[in-house]
């Protein structure tokens, strides 16, 4: 966990000690600053390295564009494509490309970017996207055409959501000249805000682009600053320190709620909190017994969770596809049965239970790790909880080098085929093993273009998946932030499929 000085823990203890003579450290009538809720990695900013979770697009938002992007009242909305069609013979996507646009460092924007931006994308479903696309066609400056291999029904759902980053847009010639270190220490983008300056772990600073397509933006400079100790965030918020503070749960998220000059801002995105089972796929592993797994899942009190991180906003789910998702299947939730989980782990060979190693929660969710660690030690099912820096546990998780149990969430918007793909299929990237069945039947709904047939097969791999307890579904999370009593709009929920506050453009602060 990234250390923030005795003078921040000061602070923080003396606000929840709730001691009246903390000074308001309030910042620029003209500037919003953001605590985020880890320390802040150059990956984050570039579209091409983008996995298949929700941190990265909390600064792809403000720094750059894409063909489309989920915008307020529209999952798919047409940003730097004006208009897409597709062939009758579904082997044919044509984008039609706003006009007019440049980069923040003056360079038009032209169908080049396009297809270099594609090209140059090393992201999540990276093999999916680069497989399935046969060519990519610049018909002329502004028009650009992507022809498959075969008809593929999810190719707008991989390539024009924030599934994957691969529709977001970087400028060639800028990157062509400066190349990729140069492209992380000063990023070039189309977004509503530029980029400044930032300190990689502690803060990023952005700027207004008043030229940005759909709207100038009403707030000149934005602040993040990478402050992963809720508590920290919490004492910035008190003190003013801080309008927007991030992921804001258990304590700290009560204590936002019954403060009169603060308000908790909340959002179910398209997310799932679950427990992965790394080691199932090895047989000598307590984990590879499907018993073992389903006691697991039944010692979890998802609603206790609920109520002492989320303050029981979040949603109580059976399956790690959130339910608003297309295609989702609503699976209900394993109870809460610790006789029958002591039952099935005696039956599995473990009366006394078992030593499972490390439990690593994403970070900075320690105490999400400990409670839930707590839950199964209910049935001597003994963890220690690991803490990682994110960008580590990104990097690990992807790797296949995590052990043990990993306690994780995904926020990332798209539907249930993009989830199947990055988290169940042998060939998932956040995955160690699979069946063969279910990347068969994968396979098969793949080049399915009946909606209804789609669906079932879809609908069939989400069942077996949770009959062959693959995972340890815990809730779809409210998320919840603490806002600030300058901020007018906080834009969190604006774009229900994001969990964070945007578009940059839409938020505002109370005038002075």
């Amino acid at each position: 966990m990234e250390k923030l000085g005795p003078v921040f823990t000061l602070v923080a203890i003396l606000v929840l000690a709730g001691c009246p003579t903390l000074v308001a450290a309030q910042g620029p009538a003209d500037q919003l600053t953001i605590a985020f809720d880890a320390s802040l990695a150059p990956t984050f900013i570039d579209p091409a390295e983008t996995p298949g979770i929700g941190t990265p697009f909390v600064f792809l938002y403000a720094l750059h564009d894409a063909l489309a992007k989920p915008l307020p009242g529209n999952t798919m909305a047409p940003c730097l494509a004006e208009s897409w069609k597709d062939s009758p013979d579904g082997l044919t996507y044509e984008f039609k490309l706003r006009e007019g646009l440049k980069f923040h460092n003056g360079d038009p924007f032209t169908a080049e970017d396009v297809k270099f931006s594609f090209e140059r994308y090393r992201g999540v479903s990276t093999k999916l996207l680069h497989d399935r696309v046969k060519t990519v066609q610049i018909v002329d400056p502004h028009r650009i055409r992507f022809v498959l291999h075969a008809p593929w029904p999810d190719f707008l759902a991989f390539y024009a959501t924030p599934a994957t980053g691969a529709a977001w847009v970087v400028p060639k010639k800028y990157l062509e000249k400066v190349g990729e270190e140069g492209f992380k220490r000063q990023p070039v983008g189309l977004g509503p805000y530029r980029f400044v300056r930032m300190t990689p772990g502690v803060e990023m600073v952005l700027e207004a682009n008043e030229q940005y397509w759909r709207k100038k933006p009403t707030i000149k400079r934005v602040v993040i600053k990478g402050v992963p100790d809720r508590t920290t965030r919490l004492a910035m918020l008190k003190t003013g320190e801080a309008d927007l503070g991030y992921l804001m749960v258990g304590v700290e998220a009560a204590t936002i709620k019954n403060d009169p000059k603060l308000k908790l801002a909340h959002v179910i995105p398209p997310a799932a909190w679950w427990l992965d089972f790394p080691e199932q796929w090895n047989p000598k592993s307590p984990w590879h017994d499907r018993r073992v797994r389903l006691a697991a899942n039944l010692a979890m009190d998802k609603k206790a969770l609920n109520e002492a991180e989320r303050l029981g906003y979040s949603r109580l789910t059976g399956s790690i596809i959130p339910s608003v998702m297309d295609f989702a299947l609503r699976i209900e939730p394993y109870p809460y049965d610790l006789a029958q989980a002591k039952r099935l782990l005696t039956e599995a060979g473990y009366p006394n239970g078992f030593d499972a190693g490390e439990l690593t929660p994403l970070p900075p969710f320690t105490t999400f790790g400990e409670a839930v660690a707590n839950d199964l030690a209910a049935v001597s099912i003994r963890t220690r909880v690991r803490s990682m820096e994110r960008a580590t546990f990104m990097e690990a998780w992807r790797a296949k080098k995590l052990s043990g149990l990993i306690l994780t969430v995904t926020a990332a918007p798209g539907n249930a085929p993009s989830r199947i793909e990055n988290f169940v299929l042998s060939t998932a990237p956040y995955a160690t093993g699979g069946y063969p069945d279910i990347d068969d039947l994968y396979k098969q709904q793949a080049h399915e273009r009946d909606r209804k047939k789609r669906e079932a097969v879809l609908h069939q791999i989400q069942r077996l998946v949770h009959e062959r307890v693959m995972f340890g579904p815990i809730f779809e999370p409210a998320t919840l932030h603490g806002v600030g009593p300058r901020v007018e709009e906080p834009a969190v929920g604006l774009t229900p499929q994001l969990y964070f506050a945007a578009p940059y453009e839409d938020i505002r602060l109370k005038k002075p």
